[in-house]
């Protein structure tokens, strides 16, 4: 024990007299840990943001969705070239039977877009608004900011009621409390009872899934959409007019577990192609598959990521070991003059390895203080990007960088950088003990 305590003395000691040389030699472990830290943190922030989008979904659902078939098989009428009607996607029939076939689903939620126009006032948006029923609040994970959500008796008594998305209260609403107010939707007019709170799902992965901004939605009672519209959509577009008839524009299956999620929706996507055979106007998306797939991805990157970062680590060992193969030259005659005192050549070669530990260990510590530090200072420091001078247009407004340091990255980064020190002290520390003592003591 006293052994080993007096060698680390020394080699402390050591370290100290050339101060300055050894910081700038554990500077390479200082940024190679620290940069394997953030750069985890990065791929680990990005991918819980990506997560938590598409689990904004529902991890048990399966969404179907009508679209347009992409050759056009739909049923069209009319004279002019640039006016039709198309005839495609889900029907009321399709839900009745999907009902009676997935008897013990945890909730099964129609949509069904209606109206061409949103306008207020002078203000007019096309329209992102849907009949649905109270059940589609909880399936798609949404909340109330204010007022209250549609409930059965607006169903029952077909209200002409609404509940809007927190980013068309802003538009439709900039200066008035928008409880209260009312909405035309085409021909019809509904009060507005309730605004949902944001959704995180305008961009990503998640919007990608939906199709669109949620925050921008309507949501009406789907017998008072029935009752109202018919099945009847036209949209403008570019001058032109296009028209289809829809019965459901999306249904919402939520199965009862996650565990059921891709045997359900095997079954839902055969019972839809018997349905639909070859029409191709019906899309599934499942979130839970979505899921895993990025948590694969977000694995792999971390990987590369972690392996990119490691290789300033490597170079900060090979660092280190070139320094204390110039020091082992440096010190032969201290060498020679410890070996003639009674020093073995085993003390001789602890004191090189501790030396170089020592340089590894605390040059690890400071990037493990650093990692952290430079991960939310990015985490702060990137929205504010866009709004700088010069450099500002190279960034999208809604710039941001999401971090979240893990634990494994903190031991894996520092294990590595001490057994790095370690192995790279090797060498160094069993060529000072092959030394010959009579030579050393000979060396100017």
């Amino acid at each position: 024990m006293m052994f080993l305590l007096e060698t680390f003395r020394l080699g402390l000691t050591n370290l100290r007299l050339h101060l300055l040389r050894s910081v700038l030699t554990a500077l390479g472990i200082i940024l190679g840990v620290a940069a394997v830290i953030t750069m985890v943190s990065i791929g680990e922030g990005s991918k819980q943001q990506a997560l938590l989008q598409i689990e904004a979904l529902g991890a048990k659902n399966i969404i179907l969705r009508s679209q347009k078939p992409p050759s056009d098989t739909a049923q069209k009428s009319g004279q002019a070239s640039n006016s039709w009607i198309s005839r495609f996607g889900l029907t009321r029939e399709d839900l009745r039977v999907i009902e009676s076939n997935f008897p013990d689903a945890e909730s099964i939620v129609p949509l069904k877009a209606v109206g061409g126009k949103i306008m207020r006032d002078s203000l007019t948006k096309n329209s992102q608004a849907y009949g649905t029923t109270p059940d589609l609040i909880r399936v798609a994970n949404l909340r109330v900011g204010r007022g209250r959500y549609l409930n059965q008796r607006d169903l029952d008594d077909q209200a002409t009621v609404c509940v809007i998305g927190s980013e068309l209260a802003r538009q439709m609403f900039p200066l008035d409390d928008p409880l209260g107010q009312t909405l035309r939707i085409d021909s019809g007019i509904f009060q507005v009872v309730g605004v949902l709170e944001p959704v995180g799902l305008a961009g990503g992965a998640g919007a990608a899934l939906v199709g669109r901004d949620l925050n921008l939605d309507v949501h009406l009672p789907i017998t008072t959409a029935r009752a109202v519209f018919n099945d009847l959509q036209v949209r403008f577009e570019s001058g032109a007019s296009q028209a289809s008839m829809v019965e459901i524009s999306e249904i919402y299956v939520a199965s009862p577990s996650r565990d059921r999620v891709l045997n359900d929706a095997a079954r839902l996507q055969r019972l839809v192609d018997s349905r639909h055979e070859g029409k191709a106007d019906v899309s599934m998306n499942v979130p839970y598959e979505l899921l895993e797939s990025a948590k694969k991805s977000a694995l792999t990157g971390k990987v590369v990521s972690g392996a990119v970062a490691g290789i300033s680590l490597l170079v900060g060992g090979i660092g280190i070991m070139n320094i204390m193969l110039a020091t082992v030259t440096e010190r032969t005659r201290e060498i020679g003059i410890r070996r003639a005192v009674g020093a073995t050549r085993r003390h001789i070669r602890w004191q090189f390895i501790v030396e170089t530990s020592v340089l590894s260990m605390t040059g690890g510590m400071i990037g493990v203080a650093m990692g952290p530090l430079i991960s939310m200072f990015l985490t702060w420091a990137v929205p504010l990007l866009p709004d700088l001078p010069l450099i500002g247009e190279m960034f999208p407004k809604s710039a941001t960088l999401p971090t979240a340091v893990t634990l494994w990255s903190i031991v894996v980064a520092f294990g590595v950088a001490t057994l790095i020190g370690l192995i790279f002290g090797i060498y160094p520390a069993s060529k000072a003990a092959a030394q010959d003592p009579i030579v050393a003591l000979r060396h100017d």
